[in-house]
């Protein structure tokens, strides 16, 4: 197993583990801080800091939990020092190609990713963080609650209240 091997110091199992799991890490940072520099800085700041804390990882979550964990914390040391927040415009969706998009629908798309990243900088560092992982990584309450080291009834509210509050700042695209 990677984190056993890479547990004992073995840096190429490590490495391994960085390869495969950075891309998506990297993307909950971009998704969080709103910022690539910002999101990349957070997570190799993650994984040294993991790499430093792998001879006490017990292999209670998954590894990839683990990290989770980390990087959602110092994305959220991040938000809580810089108040507000950045906008978002890296984590759009890809576009479409240019003959395939017209120009309205372009300003239009541009307009509401704006509005979005406007959005995302009201809420609260822990609201966006339950929102981020709840809707666009998937994340059950329970494993959220275990990343963030709160409760079910937290998680749940905080993306209640996001949702919330996302929906009425968002009410113009309805």
């Amino acid at each position: 197993m990677l984190t056993a091997r890479a547990r004992e110091g073995d840096e190429e199992a490590f490495e391994v583990l960085v390869r495969r799991h950075g891309p998506v890490l990297l993307n909950l940072a971009t998704r969080m801080l709103g910022s690539p520099a910002d999101a990349e800085d957070a997570v190799q700041d993650a994984f040294v800091s993991a790499w430093r804390r792998l001879p006490q990882f017990r292999g209670d979550a998954a590894f990839l939990t683990w990290m989770y964990r980390i990087v959602t914390n110092r994305c959220l040391n991040l938000l809580r020092s810089r108040r507000p927040t950045a906008e978002l415009d890296a984590t759009t969706e890809p576009r479409a190609p240019e003959h395939q998009a017209s120009p309205v629908r372009a300003a239009e798309s541009t307009a509401a990713v704006r509005d979005l990243s406007a959005a995302l900088a009201g809420l609260s560092p822990e609201q966006r963080a339950c929102w981020v992982l709840r809707e666009l990584h998937g994340f059950g309450y329970g494993e959220i609650a275990e990343m963030l080291g709160i409760s079910r009834q937290a998680v749940r509210g905080r993306v209640f209240r996001a949702r919330r509050y996302l929906t009425e700042a968002m009410s113009a695209w309805r």
